[in-house]
């Protein structure tokens, strides 16, 4: 390939990355980006007050966790949107109450706030106006970032410039990438200083023959960067021990290259060498560490972040991460909104495979790069293999970036929920360039190029796709009904809600159903008259004791309309789907409830049937019979515990109890393998409050069947008596199974490990017990 065939397609790969991050910024609507809806407030904080906000988790503020984080990308965007008159945010950042953030749900509600077109469309202004320019800086910030890991690819594979390009349009057209490029997020900073951090240490690995005079002026702009990357995000202070390992190699090669005072010359690099990169460090993001131990106490300050984000209920262990591995893929790919827009199944499948794939033909290229006894940089090459071309030091030192973005998260999504792809974006350019050498590695070296080529343009398509085919529809509001449609509702019904909704129909798809499954229902709206708050449509699943089997509580229009701005008149349609968990109990009779209640207050609107009568604050209809998966045994589940026990039914003598009677709870335990602790069972009833209404707490059997004796595949039911306080105040309680031991003057629970790649938990929740007066 010849240089300008090189820089034609470089400048190509650039500015298609440019118009798709530039038309995801356009498309995504406001605050529905990545943590945009707390990126933000942070740059208007600043820009109003020009000072940072003090962490307080009894008072977070709109920018919650994120004012938590080093400030430069957040200070920037205040510098390009001081001059915006931004007091409409309240206005604009109409938080939707109930969004499944970070869940993927086949109904919608995935709007973290309630959208007005008139707000966001053209001619923009206000909020609107300010997030659309930090969002285009952002653009900028990250197509910087796609260049350095062209010029990062070619400084550790000098000649392959073709697989230079295929890393950085890999780079560039991954969907998640160019979705964060045209958000408010501080990765669009992050990875382009720390990736210009990267290409200085690699600048400075190569240049053994530089004088020392020279190496300094080097070693102080590398810590000007390192400063800057340190003041953008916690996961780039990695490179400061690169800086560290740098600097060493390079007094050891001084050391053994000069011909007098070798220990001289070696500890002049050494210790002049660490001074410039440390003190232009300790200038540029020193005060930030400073003002960390002041106000908090840690120098990061990640220990008020962590107490405002919250911690996992279970620390997860390596094997908990691994099954989070999914989500973690689809971060990294392309999961857009609050992680719940997904693109479609098969396309993690695909992407998932190449990337192993790619990782195995890396693997196995570099296998066959040690038999072969190749050697870098020798003067006989073998052109058929591309692993003899990588300058092996600065893979090295690429590897050790990987590694110092990525051990850092495995420690921190440990503590929170953080098993998404995008946090380890800091290390961009070694991803993108490991992925085009594995891909390489598979095929003979003429058609290397045609592989990464298609790889590429498979990505590209994606990206192009995403905000037309998954971004887009996820945040169109309902289209109105016309009368013919309104005359061919189902189940006609004229239920008013306090003069705020009226519920024209309902359709229920079914009347059978089983543990684990879902119920679907459409409900047919009218609005009458705009409300001064928020209130939540609720869909309840309701058994025969009252008790909530199943339920979705969203804003109108499933998180899409809000009642302080509906049009008198709009007649739409909702479709609830209702999961129901896969503990559920049965057999079971139920049907459907619907209502109205204040999303501040709770308090539920009244009902008024067709003749204006109250009928009081909901309607119910229909019957939907949840069955049992199998006779025996009864309300069989699968939970794990532990991988040491495993719960495979349970009943309940009595789903609606008195004050001062017992009930009789039954487990059927299933051992997975021996176990050298004796576990004790709790048994709770307790409700949304925390108020319990019956606990017991004991050894299965009463202690007769320690679970020390117990042998793998073994079975035990465990009749557990529970005892209802005399002072327990009517109403539904939760009843929820954990297990622990007594483990140094304190309990260790076994881990629930649900299904799915979800968080473990402490405890398990079965099913609903009702409390009557």
């Amino acid at each position: 390939m010849t240089r300008n065939a090189e820089k034609t397609l470089l400048s190509a790969v650039l500015f298609a990355f440019v118009l798709l991050s530039t038309t995801y910024s356009l498309i995504v609507p406001p605050f529905e980006a990545s943590d945009e809806l707390w990126h933000y407030p942070m740059v208007k904080y600043i820009a109003d007050n020009w000072s940072l906000p003090i962490q307080n988790p009894a008072n977070v503020g709109p920018w919650r966790q994120e004012g938590s984080q080093a400030p430069l990308y957040y200070i920037l965007g205040a510098l390009t949107t001081s001059w915006i008159d931004t007091s409409d945010m309240p206005q604009v950042r109409h938080l939707n109450p109930h969004v499944d953030n970070g869940i993927a749900t086949p109904d919608g509600n995935v709007n973290l706030v309630v959208h007005q077109p008139e707000r966001e469309s053209l001619p923009w202004t206000g909020t609107i106006l300010a997030i659309h320019v930090v969002r285009f800086l952002s653009v900028l910030m990250a197509a910087a970032g796609v260049y350095l890991t062209y010029r990062i690819v070619c400084t550790v594979l000098p000649e392959r410039p073709v697989l230079a390009l295929g890393a950085t349009a890999i780079h560039a057209f991954t969907p998640m990438v160019v979705f964060i490029g045209g958000s408010v997020n501080n990765d669009n900073l992050v990875v382009p200083v720390s990736s210009l951090a990267l290409l200085m240490l690699l600048r400075l690995l190569r240049r053994q023959d530089l004088p020392l005079r020279r190496a300094l002026g080097r070693y102080a702009l590398l810590g000007l960067v390192l400063g800057l990357a340190a003041l953008t995000k916690a996961s780039s202070l990695a490179l400061t021990i690169l800086t560290a390992i740098v600097v060493t190699v390079r007094a050891l090669r001084r050391r053994f290259r000069s011909v007098e005072n070798r220990n001289v010359a070696g500890w002049k690099e050494f210790i002049a060498g660490g001074l410039a990169t440390l003190l232009p460090l300790l200038a540029v993001a020193g005060w930030w560490y400073l003002r960390n131990l002041r106000l908090y106490g840690d120098l990061s300050g990640l220990n008020a972040f962590i107490e405002i984000l919250g911690k996992r209920d279970v620390p997860a262990s390596l094997s908990q991460l691994w099954r989070e591995r999914y989500s973690f893929m689809a971060g990294y790919w392309g999961n857009f909104g609050g992680l719940n827009v997904p693109m479609s199944a098969w396309v993690y499948r695909v992407l998932n495979s190449i990337a192993v794939a790619a990782g195995l033909g890396l693997i196995a290229g570099l296998i066959r790069a040690q038999v072969r006894n190749t050697r870098i940089q020798r003067s006989e090459r073998n052109t058929d293999d591309d692993y003899v071309q990588i300058w092996v030091p600065g893979f090295v030192l690429c590897i050790l970036w990987a590694l110092g973005v990525l051990l850092p998260w495995i420690q921190w999504a440990r503590v929170t929920w953080s098993s998404q792809g995008r946090l380890v974006f800091a290390a961009l350019p070694v991803w993108s360039m490991l992925l085009a050498l594995g891909l390489g590695a598979w095929i003979p070296l003429h058609w290397r190029r045609w592989i990464v080529g298609a790889f590429t343009l498979f990505l590209l398509g994606l990206s192009v796709a995403a905000p037309f085919t998954w971004i887009r529809p996820a945040y169109e509001q309902p289209e109105p009904l016309n009368e013919a449609q309104i005359e061919a509702i189902p189940h006609r019904t004229r239920v008013d809600f306090d003069n705020t909704m009226r519920l024209l129909g309902h359709d229920l798809e079914t009347n059978t159903t089983k543990p684990g499954s879902q119920v679907a229902v459409t409900l047919y709206w009218e609005a009458l008259a705009p409300t001064e708050e928020d209130y939540v449509v609720f869909v309840h699943l309701l058994d025969e004791h009252e008790l909530v089997v199943a339920q979705r509580d969203t804003l109108p229009g499933l998180g899409l309309l809000s009642t302080t701005h509906l049009e008198p008149g709009f007649r739409w349609a909702d479709r609830y789907v209702l999961p129901l968990p896969l503990t559920a109990y049965a057999p079971n009779e139920a049907q459907i409830e619907v209502g109205l209640f204040s999303a501040v207050t709770g308090q539920r609107l009244s009902a008024l049937d067709n003749e204006g009568q109250p009928i009081g604050d909901n309607v119910r209809f229909g019957q939907v019979d949840i069955q049992p998966h199998r006779s025996a045994p009864p309300n069989p589940v699968s939970i794990n515990f532990g991988d040491r026990m495993l719960l495979t039914g349970y009943d309940l003598s009595e789903r609606a109890v008195q004050p001062g009677t017992t009930m009789t709870l039954t487990l059927r335990w299933h051992a997975l393998r021996p176990m050298e602790k004796n576990y004790t069972v709790s048994a709770q009833l307790i409700d949304e409050d925390q108020r319990k209404a019956a606990q017991r707490d004991s050894p299965p059997l009463e202690g007769r069947a320690p679970t020390t004796t117990w042998s793998p595949d073994q079975t035990i039911v465990d009749n557990i008596p529970l005892t209802i306080s005399q002072d327990a105040a009517a109403g539904p309680y939760n009843m929820r199974i954990a297990v622990y031991a007594h483990e140094d003057g304190g309990i260790s629970h076994l881990p629930v490990t649900p299904p799915g790649g979800q968080m473990q938990a402490s405890h398990v929740k079965l099913t609903q017990v009702r409390v009557n007066p």
